[in-house]
């Protein structure tokens, strides 16, 4: 169902995650990939830099000048910060010159206050209107599935703040979880790991870094045998560079990717049995950035059963999905006023 009153390629949809922003523009596609960190003066309030020039400063910057992520676990941590974020972001993929219509990606564990707070956040940057759609709905429609189809489709959104799950069909999300838990937890899972085992001091970048050169989910998936890190012993305070080897890392990943298995099977058990013969012959699509990590796809389909594939563009799937769902803005307008009358009744 297409809009008439809009004119195509004038509206946004933006997968506001709390690792990376991207943005979808209609008619065009992905227009903007930045990492969702700000620097900003904490005395002025002044913002320094916005993305990637601003994820560079991160434990990098002068004591007045700060590098945040304004958004924890998907959720607006910092609401000032996040509007001069998600405005400079709008502003950097057409100008302020139109105001457009603005759908938002958010997890489906929000409460309806979080809900309003990033609806706020979208028209103080500048949306003539803003709407939210779950992460795992856009995800799956952005991976392809057949939502709108009476047969059932699962699928795991592993972004940077949480993971997400959802089995979907005849357009809607039938049984759903939300875990904060996702690459920023494998990458503290890290940190923890090398103070604990090394009595090692060491910063999340460097933790990531490990992650991506040596981290995977099962025994013999990862790219390499070990990787070293730099850091500062807790005992003596001298600097000191180790080598980790795949087998730590993959220790240390254990648990948060335990707690991403456990929430999928959970909602496995939580799923009708008319639907669940049709996830059993379909299986799972894996979406989000999280899901890149080597082996992932293959512990999923191990701990579950069941058959498991991968988007072709897991780390833009959940924008490519909402930016799908700006051809149905009538549709998401009347569920809205919907959800908006069933809580004043309530």
């Amino acid at each position: 169902m297409r809009l008439p009153s809009l004119a195509a390629g004038t509206d946004l949809a933006v997968d506001l995650g709390t690792a990376n922003t991207v943005v979808f523009r209609r008619g065009e596609g992905i227009v903007l990939f930045e990492p969702s960190v700000v620097a900003m003066d904490q005395e002025t309030g002044q913002v320094y830099a916005v993305g990637e020039k601003a994820r560079r400063m991160l434990g990098r910057t002068p004591a007045t000048i700060v590098a945040t992520r304004p958004l924890r676990h998907g959720v607006i941590a910092d609401f000032e910060t996040t509007e001069q974020m998600l405005g400079h972001f709008i502003r950097r993929v057409g100008g302020s010159r139109h105001r457009r219509a603005v759908i938002v990606c958010v997890p489906s564990g929000l409460t309806q206050v979080e809900r309003d707070a990033v609806v706020e956040a979208a028209l103080a940057a500048g949306a003539r209107e803003a709407h939210l759609i779950e992460e795992a709905m856009a995800g799956a429609i952005g991976a392809g599935l057949p939502v709108e189809d009476a047969v059932a489709s699962l699928v795991v959104d592993v972004g940077g703040g949480t993971s997400e799950m959802a089995v979907i069909a005849l357009g809607g999300i039938v049984v759903s979880t939300s875990l904060p838990v996702g690459g920023y937890d494998l990458d503290d899972a890290i940190v923890r790991f090398v103070q604990e085992e090394h009595r090692l001091l060491v910063g999340h970048e460097q933790a990531e870094r490990v992650k991506l050169e040596v981290g995977s989910a099962l025994e013999g998936h990862a790219r390499v045998a070990e990787a070293e890190v730099a850091g500062r012993y807790m005992s003596t305070g001298m600097l000191a560079r180790i080598s980790l080897g795949e087998d730590e890392v993959r220790r240390a990943l254990e648990r948060p990717l335990n707690r991403i298995v456990s929430g999928l099977k959970e909602l496995l058990e939580q799923t009708p049995a008319q639907l669940a013969s049709d996830i059993a012959d379909r299986g799972v699509t894996l979406v989000g950035g999280g899901t890149l990590l080597p082996g992932f796809l293959e512990l999923i389909r191990s701990e579950t059963g069941l058959p498991v594939g991968q988007d072709d563009d897991p780390l833009t799937s959940v924008a490519r999905g909402a930016g799908a769902a700006l051809e149905e803005l009538d549709t998401l307008r009347r569920t809205e006023r919907r959800r908006r009358s069933a809580r004043r009744r309530g």
